[in-house]
């Protein structure tokens, strides 16, 4: 028998006995996040071989290959700044100049629309896990 103010194991009543989550739930959120602007940074970086490849002679353009390694090396650091406020926005712009390297070659917009992508999916994610958070759907909040 449970009294009123427990919690059932069969059904959770999220108003009745939520609270704030003991463990961070924005933590892996922002591993996540981090994580894949590396795997970006190590797909966008792959582009200078590309370039190499495909603009080697009298073709050559040397903005091509800075805009690739700044925006390689940007991704890297931003992926040590997900606590910021300001993360989420950074991300979004990097993401966007992924696209925007559509300009050095075709393979690297593709790469970026292919990560545009999933940055909607973690945004998607980031708003479904703020309202269950709100609703106190998550585990943690009801030890």
């Amino acid at each position: 028998m449970t009294d009123s103010g427990s919690v059932d194991s069969g059904s959770v009543d999220p108003g009745a006995t939520a609270h704030e989550p003991s463990v961070d739930p924005w933590k892996g959120l922002r591993g996540i996040m981090a994580g894949t602007l590396i795997l970006e940074a190590i797909v966008i970086g792959l582009v200078l071989t590309v370039i190499a490849r495909v603009d080697d002679g009298e073709h050559f353009q040397p903005w091509k290959v800075w805009f690739v390694s700044l925006l390689a090396v940007a991704m890297v650091v931003a992926s040590g700044l997900q606590r910021r406020p300001w993360a989420i926005p950074m991300n979004l712009t990097l993401a966007g100049l992924a696209v925007a390297g559509w300009a050095v070659h075709w393979s690297m917009g593709v790469c970026g629309l292919m990560f545009a992508a999933v940055w909607a999916y973690i945004l998607y994610l980031r708003r479904d896990l703020s309202r269950r958070m709100a609703a106190g759907y998550l585990p943690s909040q009801h030890d």
